[in-house]
């Protein structure tokens, strides 16, 4: 996400941290350099002006112009100015005060909707709810048939009817299932709709206004750029929209929907898709995305990330193996296995500060292409061979680099990344942990 813009703001505050320290000219030329990257990103005309004017104001000002580091003050300026222009906090689904809380989800056809139907059941589910999806979208009975299939895969149940049924209807009788059920959330999937088709968008008014939703999610995808930002403003004027989701979002290197979305509708931003997987569906978290775009990483996520993936009883037996040394091959395998979990590996290295670039630099599957080499390595092994690697010889690599398809030369550099590893994890556990300057060598 938002590559190219965070290439080009890194080079500016690159630019900006040499001179010590700034005078007006060097703040003007450094934020016509930014409004620039705005512009090229496709954020829209009028937010990336008001943005600049916002930052220029305060950067002129004490904070920056008597500051001990004054590059700092401006980077950190663009930061908290970047939070309030996606908007500030995080914005909840609402709660209904009689369950069951019913979100009606609208959109283009093709932006996503069904599957970010179930995405968010999904969410609801792993976050101790109980939903239920209805099929509503009677215009494309494949979609119906989409949903079911994805309700079946998270086993969420799904409510449906055959598309001759109109969606009012359907939703009616949906709403009168998910009473029996005691579910605490209905999540309705409409057809998708023009904001410019006339009949169809007064429809949709018509099944907002019977079914009284809690929440009315437009889906957008991202890629689209101006064209989400110029449909949200349609379809919030048509239905007053409670918020938005953004879909794609790993897709769009430029990331000028994101940032202008929220600051053009007044519509906030609620939850994006960053990924195909299931659980590739986040809460938008505005202060961490600003984080992202500027190339500090997104520890947090990466956290909540770990923790929903690790298993906590063995992460102590790990800690405690890499507290005696034993941490074995064995061991390594199954960490891998559990990273993988979380997504991919490119994705993750974007959350870690100042390693995003590196992410940037790998080919494309590279990291998954060398883990799987890795895995490959390990399984030729012997069980003895993977809890006590030094009992590997020159006939054992011989074997182990034939099994995995390798030159033995692959299994002596895996056996010595293994081992700078081992001291580097025990490092880590006391605490005098040094990030090795060539993270590359993680890929080979």
């Amino acid at each position: 996400m938002f590559e190219v813009l965070t290439d080009k703001l890194s080079a500016v505050f690159r630019k900006l941290s040499s001179r010590g320290k700034l005078n007006e000219k060097d703040i003007d030329e450094a934020l016509r350099q930014v409004r620039l990257a705005l512009l090229e990103a496709d954020v829209n005309f009028k937010v990336a002006k008001d943005f600049i004017e916002r930052v220029r104001e305060r950067s002129l000002g004490a904070e920056v112009m008597e500051s001990l580091t004054p590059a700092q003050q401006v980077i950190k300026i663009v930061n908290e100015e970047l939070v309030k222009t996606l908007g500030e906090g995080e914005s909840r689904l609402e709660l209904s005060s009689r369950p069951p809380s019913v979100v009606m989800l609208v959109g283009l056809q093709g932006s996503g909707k069904t599957t970010t139907a179930a995405k968010l059941a999904l969410h609801l589910k792993q976050g101790g709810q109980r939903p239920l999806l209805v099929a509503a979208d009677n215009r494309r009975p494949a979609g119906i048939e989409q949903l079911v299939t994805l309700g079946e895969q998270f086993d969420i149940p799904v409510y449906r009817e055959k598309p001759s049924v109109k969606s009012q209807d359907v939703c009616a009788h949906g709403l009168k299932k998910a009473k029996e059920l005691g579910v605490s959330w209905v999540i309705v999937d409409t057809a998708g709709r023009m904001h410019i088709d006339e009949p169809l968008m007064a429809e949709l008014e018509q099944l907002k206004k019977e079914l009284k939703p809690d929440e009315a999610l437009l889906v957008v995808d991202a890629m689209t750029g101006q064209d989400a930002v110029r449909m949200a403003e349609e379809f919030n004027a048509r239905l007053g929209l409670t918020g938005l989701i953004l879909t794609k979002m790993d897709g769009d290197a430029r990331g000028g929907a994101a940032l202008s979305i929220r600051w053009v509708s007044g519509v906030p931003i609620k939850f994006i898709g960053v990924g195909e997987k299931p659980d590739a569906f986040e809460p938008f978290y505005p202060d961490r995305l600003a984080s992202r775009i500027l190339g500090m990483g997104d520890m947090l996520t990466f956290i909540e990330k770990a923790e929903k993936t690790f298993d906590q009883k063995r992460a102590k037996e790990l800690e405690k193996k890499v507290r005696t040394a034993s941490f074995n091959l064995e061991d390594f395998l199954s960490q891998l296995a559990e990273i993988r979990k979380m997504g991919p590996v490119s994705s993750l290295l974007e959350m870690l500060p100042g390693a995003s670039k590196l992410a940037r630099q790998l080919p494309d599957g590279m990291e998954e292409k060398q883990l799987g080499k890795i895995e490959a390595m390990i399984f030729s092994m012997t069980p003895d061979e993977r809890r006590n690697p030094n009992i590997i010889d020159g006939s054992r690599r011989r074997r182990i680099a034939r099994g995995s398809g390798v030159k033995p030369q692959d299994i002596n550099q895996l056996l010595n990344q293994f081992r700078q590893m081992q001291k580097l994890m025990k490092m880590s556990i006391g605490g005098k942990m040094k990030m090795p300057k060539n993270m590359t060598q993680m890929f080979g």
